[in-house]
């Protein structure tokens, strides 16, 4: 995969390049659930070796989207920014950020994470150039963010403000 190289280059040791790879054919390839173990069964892998890439593996996510903005960006011309929130349906609330909100993606009121996102778009492509997870303000306890793994400086904040980093970091370009 040459694309998954290139946009993980900058990653310093071979088995992350590698997990990181794996990953990124997951997300491409077919199948209509793109969580961890999904994706795994797909591939023909532990599901392990593609959460630990995700959650425990040191890299600069920043500069992995930055290589996606760029390529985008010097292969097709960019006629807009877009920024968009996404619901990601969960069943439980253990997961970070996660409540129970109207979601377009659901259709209804249920249970689901929100990510906040910046799209590099024309009329034939778009690229989601920059997202953050969208923390409500019953996440702001400490002991729910410890629990869930939350750092202690992420705090609710409005989703349009969210969007705010990603839009700067795109317009810079």
């Amino acid at each position: 995969m040459a694309f998954a190289a290139e946009m993980l280059g900058g990653l310093a040791r071979k088995d992350q390049r590698a997990a990181g790879e794996l990953y990124v054919r997951g997300l491409l390839t077919g199948g209509q659930r793109k969580s961890m173990v999904p994706m795994a069964a797909r591939l023909g892998c532990d599901h392990q070796r593609l959460q630990q890439f995700i959650t425990s593996s040191t890299w600069d996510y920043a500069a992995v989207r930055r290589n996606i903005a760029q390529w985008l960006a010097s292969s097709q011309l960019v006629e807009a920014l877009v920024v968009d929130d996404t619901g990601f349906p969960e069943d439980g609330d253990a997961s970070p950020c996660v409540a129970r909100r109207y979601s377009g993606t659901l259709g209804k009121a249920g249970n689901c994470q929100i990510g906040v996102s910046v799209h590099l778009v024309n009329e034939h492509a778009s690229c989601a150039a920059d997202w953050r997870l969208y923390c409500p303000a019953s996440w702001d306890a400490a002991a729910r963010r410890k629990r869930a793994g939350i750092p202690d400086e992420v705090r609710h904040h409005e989703k349009r403000r969210l969007a705010l980093p990603g839009f700067r970091s795109c317009t810079a370009r």
